[in-house]
């Protein structure tokens, strides 16, 4: 896992991240995602879950190539942009590029999404229809209008086999001709994205982003492994977000009983914009205090009438903080407060993220006790 820095305040970019921590999971494009948050002022944390390899290379891929110009296609699906890229690129280094060109454009192409469709028109080639909601499955629906008995279907596949989608074009008597131009494999170790789990269980993390369905379903898989599971889920229910790009990416969000945030627009761009603002509106506090306006960002409080300096909390007094923020003034007994502070098994532990937070704190006295009852913030 790697923990990078936020960016300078003098990128001139308005640091509307700033105090926040995100966690990135994805690997190809991961680069954009990291220098967009960090120009925010963001601090970002990197552990891909799955790791793309591009087999251009590959023996099985050019001989899967030479099947697909043999077999001479009658429809041909494309379902991403990156897969189709490889795919032509590969070609090319086989010698087969032409070749395959011109068996595609025989094809009547289908293809998944937008992105697909870029990359097919970058190839020289048009489309015949692209699925709205950017699944395979989708695709396989609108083939599947048309009478495909006895025709070969050219199928680009993405990471993996997608064999439910095969068998329904076979069962409708097409014959299926597929390739594979590329493919995701786990790191070579659990252990950074591991401790990325453990981040986002400890509430280090403000929001954790997501890319690719693979790897969600690599991220889920190996808290179960380490028996992380249940704390990770209640981790993403409460206090961590979880943003994915598009609705095939939260799938297995979705399936494990979260609720991620997703952008109208399933492309990376939307996905930060969405980022930014769901912070801003639902996870930036404000309240006047005696002592001035008190902002608490992500793991930041910031007293601009006292310091330009913002103080850095840990995750336990942080919540409690949030809990007495939200209270507007207003005495939180401790029985609440251990009810509603998930991490928090103890009066002696809530006693301990009080002194905590006081000590934290720029000014003595935001945090008063109320004799017999609780705990409140001085407005």
């Amino acid at each position: 896992m790697t923990a990078l820095s936020s960016a300078d305040a003098s990128t001139g970019v308005p640091q509307t991240l700033a105090g926040f921590r995100i966690g990135i999971t994805s690997d190809r494009r991961s680069e954009d995602l990291i220098c967009a948050f960090q120009r925010r002022g963001a601090e970002v944390t990197h552990a891909p879950a799955l790791r793309i390899v591009a087999l251009t290379e590959s023996v099985t891929l050019q001989r899967d190539t030479r099947h697909v110009i043999e077999a001479a296609p009658d429809f041909a699906i494309i379902t991403t942009a990156y897969g189709m890229r490889r795919w032509a690129e590969a070609a090319d280094a086989y010698g087969l590029g032409t070749e395959l060109f011109q068996a595609l454009d025989r094809a009547t192409i289908l293809v998944r999404g937008p992105k697909a469709r870029g990359a097919v028109r970058a190839a020289g080639l048009d489309d015949d229809g692209a699925a709205e909601d950017e699944r395979t499955a989708t695709v396989v629906d609108m083939l599947l209008t048309r009478d495909i008995a006895g025709k070969t279907v050219a199928l680009q596949q993405h990471g993996a086999s997608d064999v439910s989608q095969i068998e329904r074009m076979q069962a409708a008597g097409a014959t299926v001709v597929s390739v594979l131009p590329y493919t995701w494999t786990k790191p070579d170790e659990d252990s950074d994205l591991l401790r990325m789990i453990d981040a986002v269980i400890d509430r280090q993390l403000d929001l954790v982003t997501f890319t690719a369905a693979p790897a969600v379903e690599a991220f889920l898989s190996v808290a179960r492994q380490y028996d992380r599971s249940e704390a990770l889920v209640d981790a993403l229910r409460s206090d961590v977000v979880c943003a994915a790009v598009g609705a095939v990416t939260a799938g297995p969000l979705y399936d494990a009983g979260l609720s991620p945030i997703i952008p109208s627009r399933w492309r990376l761009g939307a996905l930060i914009k969405l980022v930014c603002d769901h912070l801003e509106e639902h996870h930036t506090l404000r309240i006047t205090t005696r002592h001035g306006l008190m902002e608490l960002r992500g793991s930041e409080v910031r007293l601009p009438s006292l310091s330009d300096a913002p103080v850095r909390l840990p995750p336990g007094p942080l919540s409690l903080l949030r809990a007495l923020v939200k209270a507007e003034g207003a005495v939180l007994t401790r029985e609440h407060l251990m009810q509603v502070l998930g991490q928090c098994e103890s009066e002696h532990a809530l006693e301990m993220w009080v002194s905590r937070l006081r000590k934290s704190l720029p000014v003595p006295g935001l945090v008063s006790t109320v004799v017999k009852r609780g705990y409140r913030l001085t407005v």
